[in-house]
């Protein structure tokens, strides 16, 4: 009994200054002040390879720990989940989500990222364009790198590295055809000017959108990204047919993202550019279509404008002609027309349905203040011939006249259909009819489309009230869908029946 007592007394004293060590450098081990965060060795890890051909490709991510203690990163993941098309390797471990990972003060590790892509995939499985974050929890705040890729081959512009930039375009006045076989995806901002941008049938453009921020000495500016823009002397001439339009669109194909509005920017033909023409277009899911500033003209033929996050065609103190063109699913107007300027539309069809806009907006005057107060006026001439503006609201027809001059607000619209019911209040416009001479105000039970819910704006065959409605123009003999118009009463809109 006394050698167990005497070596159970020596193990003890052995184990009193371990029991009174141990807890307190368990407690003062890991930082979990949340100002103490993780720091990286970039805020985007970028795979800078176009893929030709199925391949892979691997980056390294350094994690730091620049506190005097260790810190416990509570998960590592990547956003998507199993959904994701990158993995991540920690410090030599495996898998899409990683738990308790310590880092040693002032010390570091390694997260490798990989991902695989097949370019001849379909952009639905392999987009233009693959980001995604890797998340970082640790005492409670969350960090992010993102992990950007490309998985198509295809012409970007500016550079696959564009997101957050403008890269100005200049041809000496020459002109530079988009005709590779390959899409144009823009990444970032592309500006044109002193260039004609020719795009022949079948060009299509994706646009890489989100939003951007600008760092200057005072503030941090956040703008929407992913814009195709002209300036000075560029010019845009699209010239798509029947069977092959040109195509505007975001770079996300999934069909989850065949309706998202607001997904890039748009098209801003910018103050004294001139000439420009698009025929044949299809803009869509962005969140304007074309912006046509002070003193842009601008042709439109046989164009389509729709699902965007706000107005389809805004014109600004701008000339702007348009036939057999369709506008619909507008978050904004579907035509807005600000601080005067020329317009003539023949044969449109302005839709707008499931979303709050209205189908029209014109205006004479550009307000400086909040109440109009202060303002600049211009005079604006505006003529709609055989055009439907319709939506699912009352009144589908704005118009602002600030000046209140004789002379500076024109408008007449002639063998139109339109909605409108407040707009004819006597503190509004009660002569709108007077200046829409023939015209009809659809009622709700009135028959016109075929097939609204489906965004099918062709007209019903044996019921819509656009049919025969309109008069003969001359020089117009096709419809949007290439339809021989009736040449004595043809119908009104962007499309003929056919019977």
């Amino acid at each position: 009994m006394h050698f167990f007592a005497m070596r159970l007394f020596r193990f003890a004293l052995f184990l009193l200054p371990v029991l009174l060590v141990f807890p307190f450098c368990q407690k003062e081990r890991f930082t979990t002040d949340p100002a103490n965060q993780l720091a990286f060795s970039t805020d985007t890890l970028r795979f800078d390879t176009v893929f030709t051909q199925l391949g892979s490709a691997t980056r390294i991510l350094k994690v730091y720990n620049r506190h005097n203690k260790s810190i416990r990163i509570s998960k590592i993941y990547l956003e998507l989940g199993s959904q994701s098309r990158f993995n991540i390797n920690v410090d030599g471990l495996p898998g899409d989500s990683h738990t308790d990972i310590e880092i040693a003060p002032n010390d570091s590790l390694y997260v490798f990222a990989e991902v695989t892509i097949n370019p001849d995939a379909p952009p639905s499985a392999s987009p233009f364009v693959l980001d995604e974050n890797l998340v970082f929890e640790t005492n409670g705040n969350t960090q992010t790198v993102i992990l950007e890729a490309w998985g198509q081959n295809a012409v970007y512009l500016p550079s696959r590295f564009g997101a957050g930039g403008a890269v100005l375009y200049e041809c000496g006045g020459g002109e530079w055809v988009w005709d590779d076989p390959r899409p144009y995806v823009i990444y970032g901002v592309v500006v044109i000017d002193d260039c004609t941008v020719r795009m022949p049938p079948g060009t299509r453009v994706h646009v890489h959108g989100g939003l951007a921020k600008e760092v200057t000495d005072t503030a941090v500016y956040r703008y929407n990204d992913g814009f195709l823009a002209f300036q000075g002397n560029g010019r845009l001439l699209v010239e798509g047919t029947l069977d092959n339009p040109v195509i505007f669109e975001g770079d996300r194909l999934e069909p989850e993202f065949a309706e998202e509005p607001g997904q890039w920017t748009g098209i801003w033909l910018q103050a004294g550019t001139s000439g420009h023409r698009i025929e044949h277009g299809i803009i869509r899911n962005s969140i304007i279509g074309v912006r046509v500033d002070s003193a842009v003209d601008l042709t439109l033929r046989n164009t389509q404008i729709y699902n965007t996050a706000s107005s389809g065609l805004i014109g600004i103190h701008a000339k702007i002609s348009a036939e057999n063109c369709l506008f619909h699913s507008n978050t904004g107007y579907s035509i807005q027309l600000e601080f005067g300027g020329a317009y003539d539309f023949t044969y449109c069809t302005a839709a707008s349905y499931g979303v709050d806009g209205e189908a029209l907006r014109m205006g004479n005057a550009l307000c400086l203040d909040d109440f109009c107060d202060a303002y600049l006026s211009y005079p604006l001439n505006a003529m709609f011939r055989n055009c439907i503006l319709v939506g699912g609201r009352a009144d589908q027809v704005t118009l602002f006249d600030r000046s209140g001059v004789a002379g500076e607000f024109n408008y007449e619209l002639k063998n139109c259909i339109v909605r409108v019911r407040d707009l004819l209040r006597d503190n509004d416009h009660p002569e709108f009819f007077d200046f829409c001479q023939p015209c009809l105000n659809l009622e709700t039970q009135d028959t016109l489309f075929l097939n609204i819910p489906e965004d099918n704006y062709r007209l019903d065959t044996l019921h819509s009230v656009a049919n025969r409605y309109a008069v003969p123009v001359s020089g117009i003999e096709l419809d949007l869908d290439g339809k021989m118009r009736d040449p004595v009463m043809p119908d009104a809109g962007c499309f003929e029946i056919e019977f």
